[in-house]
């Protein structure tokens, strides 16, 4: 039995797809299979104790947080009441327009999605009368949502609460993530016979399968994306390695090297090989290339033996030892830094404990997207305040880590549309598997982090913002960063979610020596891995860094195309141009252990 259905190809000429019944009752037969073994690896670690499930802490916050919003307009009976009128007029509009346009009228639409949203591109949304009805109906809800949050009158902390919830359920209950509301895939539903769902629910059980009865999606296909193999694959040695890192240091590839060794501190939030991934785009291999001697801390994926380890114990078995190690190997005092992300704020606060101890360890320092301040630290502030922070290391207690899988998560609401429910759709909708990109591969491999380490980070730098009001103590000192006297290069992203580029500029002022703030397009990961050869995107630099905003930053700003890495380079080569022969890995003291990328990168959580 079939039902015949026709569209018109490219030619003009009219073809028929055939809607098979039976091969549908097959794959529904299979989704439902599928459905039960997924059902079968969400209840199997519940059922032996694995996982105990308990309402997320977050809930509370959410509902307190709604019903501050709730109470602000229903506390006023003409301000309900006129809130009520204005979505009913607006419903109203839609109706009516609906209704013009079903009786063969033209009709303006309501509302029109942001011509960015990739979820309302499929032509079918505007041509089809039912499509275009259901999504201008959310998009009005979505706006009346927001709207309620704008115009209520809360506290700040509230507030931005308030908008992030809003916006995840928003994004959450789009028509465009329902089988029979998006027409992408109901078409796909249709032309395959339901077979595109009992993939998807395959995924979706194997899914759930790998995070251990809690739902891990994949983002990327795995095929051809082997740390050590395909990515990470720059030549070096791990010369050193203790309980918390190991220490690489790569093969030379000039004859001639900077007489001053780089030393990269990466974020342990995740694994270093973002800066390695496939060999054109890796900003290690890029370095070697341009004759500089590399050396690159892998941090340990930590379990609960490591849990008591604190930020103390990461810095000096860290980046101090590192320091450490560099100088036997190289006879080097002194070394270029970078920091990456959190490893930024970890190398500042090295900075600033050795300024105190009149160490003198580095010539420069550069932060790719970090934060030093974290008054304008974005939307991350929404799940730092004293209750969640107290009941997220009663968590980590019985553990002594917090899990990846939640760092990631929250990293991933940041963008909730494009890293969670675009793969929804994908993946278990359109039952399409995702392709191998190597970025997204990366942000999968999640890592854990020690609960001493992450309770600190989060209240001394969240919280209450220590480090950049000098009142963070480390080893029993206090930290100043106005003493931190080494050139600074501070690199900011536009679009950067996690270190907005508002708190980087801020940041910039508390340091006390010279520091160029530059500004790169694109976001945390794009806007600080972009190899020169791709030609993409853009940086800006400006002198003036004080007491302005990025907004006024920008106004004097010279825009440069392409990459920053080259004029890094350049600043780099100014501060210390000295050159020496290439230099060899490890010494007879330290010999090297085994290949770049090592042991601990291969960890997974």
């Amino acid at each position: 039995m079939s039902i015949a259905t026709t569209d018109t190809p490219k030619s003009g000429t009219k073809s028929e797809t055939k809607f098979d019944a039976e091969a549908f009752a097959m794959n529904v037969a299979r989704a439902m299979e599928s459905g039960g073994k997924a059902l079968a690896a969400y209840l199997k670690p519940r059922e032996s104790g694995e996982v105990q499930d308990r309402p997320p802490a977050e809930l509370a916050e959410v509902v307190k947080t709604f019903t501050s919003v709730a109470e602000y307009w229903l506390s006023d009976q003409s301000r309900a009441s006129d809130l009520q009128t204005k979505l009913a007029k607006d419903y109203l509009d839609l109706w009516g327009s609906a209704a013009r346009r079903m009786a063969g009228q033209e009709a303006q639409a309501a509302i029109a999605p942001s011509p960015r949203d990739k979820r309302f591109a499929d032509p079918e949304w505007k041509s089809n009368q039912f499509f275009d009805f259901v999504m201008q109906l959310y998009l009005l809800t979505s706006k009346f949502a927001q709207e309620l949050v704008r115009d209520a009158e809360l506290d700040p902390a509230t507030r931005r609460k308030a908008e992030f919830y809003v916006q995840q359920v928003t994004n959450a209950i789009s028509p465009s993530n329902f089988v029979l509301t998006n027409p992408e895939v109901l078409r796909e539903t249709v032309a395959s016979s339901g077979e595109n769902l009992a993939r998807g629910l395959t995924m979706l059980a194997e899914d759930i399968a790998a995070g251990k009865g809690m739902l891990k999606i994949r983002q990327s296909n795995p095929d051809n994306l082997v740390v050590g193999v395909n990515m990470a694959t720059t030549p070096g040695k791990v010369i050193y390695q203790n309980e918390m890192m190991q220490l690489i240091q790569y093969a030379p590839t000039t004859e001639k090297v900077l007489r001053t060794p780089l030393l990269i501190v990466p974020p342990w939030i995740n694994k270093f090989y973002i800066l390695d991934l496939k060999p054109e785009k890796s900003y290690i291999k890029w370095c070697v290339d341009q004759g500089i001697t590399v050396f690159v801390i892998s941090w340990v994926n930590p379990d609960k033996k490591l849990g008591a380890k604190s930020w103390e114990d990461y810095m000096k078995e860290g980046p101090l030892t590192a320091m450490d190690v560099i100088e036997k190997v190289t006879g080097e005092m002194k070394v270029h830094t970078a920091g990456y992300c959190v490893g930024g704020t970890m190398l500042a606060t090295t900075l600033a404990w050795l300024a105190e101890k009149r160490r003198q360890r580095v010539t420069s320092a550069t932060f790719f997207a970090a934060q030093v301040d974290f008054t304008h630290a974005g939307d991350l502030l929404v799940f730092v305040d004293e209750d969640q922070i107290a009941a997220l290391e009663q968590d980590m207690k019985a553990s002594g880590v917090l899990e990846g899988s939640k760092m990631a998560m929250a990293f991933n609401m940041l963008r909730s549309n494009d890293l969670i429910w675009s793969y929804v759709v994908s993946n278990y909708l359109k039952g399409q598997q995702p392709s191998a990109f190597d970025l997204l591969h990366w942000n999968s491999d999640a890592t854990r982090m020690t609960q001493a380490n992450h309770s600190y980070y989060l209240r001394n730098c969240y919280l209450e913002n220590r480090l950049s009001t000098g009142t963070m103590v480390l080893d029993n000192t206090l930290l100043d960063l106005s003493k931190v006297k080494v050139p600074v290069y501070n690199l900011a992203t536009r679009e950067d979610h996690i270190a907005p580029a508002e708190s980087v500029l801020y940041g910039s002022q508390f340091f006390g020596g010279p520091v160029k703030y530059v500004l790169s397009g694109s976001g945390h990961i794009a806007g600080v891995v972009n190899p020169p050869a791709s030609n993409k995107y853009q940086y800006w630099t400006n002198d003036n860094i004080k007491n302005v905003s990025v907004a006024e930053w920008m106004k004097g700003a010279v825009e440069h195309k392409g990459s920053w890495w080259p004029d890094w380079r350049e600043w780099l080569g100014g501060l210390d141009p000295e050159e020496v022969p290439a230099r060899s890995v490890g010494s007879e003291a330290l010999p090297p252990i085994e290949d770049a990328p090592g042991s601990y990168v291969m960890v997974r959580a």
